[in-house]
């Protein structure tokens, strides 16, 4: 799992020749989410509501990093880490 930012015990990873739309995986304990980059819409998701906003913060805050990153997985790049949520 190519994780691009870890936070709160949360790991955010994008996958190297992943399906359209853009999208990135959130894991956190037992719970996971996918949430798509241009809209920050949570596609399918099982995650404590605390954990969901701390993603959501972080991801509006990085959404052009994110998009870098999946345009590099894509072309099977080296993915930039991007900083937490502090």
């Amino acid at each position: 799992m190519p994780v691009v930012s870890s936070f709160y015990w949360i790991k955010i990873a994008i996958f190297y020749s992943d399906h359209n739309p853009p999208h990135f995986h959130v894991v956190y304990w037992e719970y996971k989410a996918i949430i798509l980059i241009k809209t920050l819409e949570v596609y399918d998701w099982k995650l404590p509501n605390r954990a969901l906003k701390m993603v959501n913060e972080w991801a509006e805050k990085n959404q052009d990093k994110l998009l870098e990153d999946w345009n590099l997985a894509i072309e099977h790049k080296v993915l930039n880490y991007i900083d937490p949520l502090i």
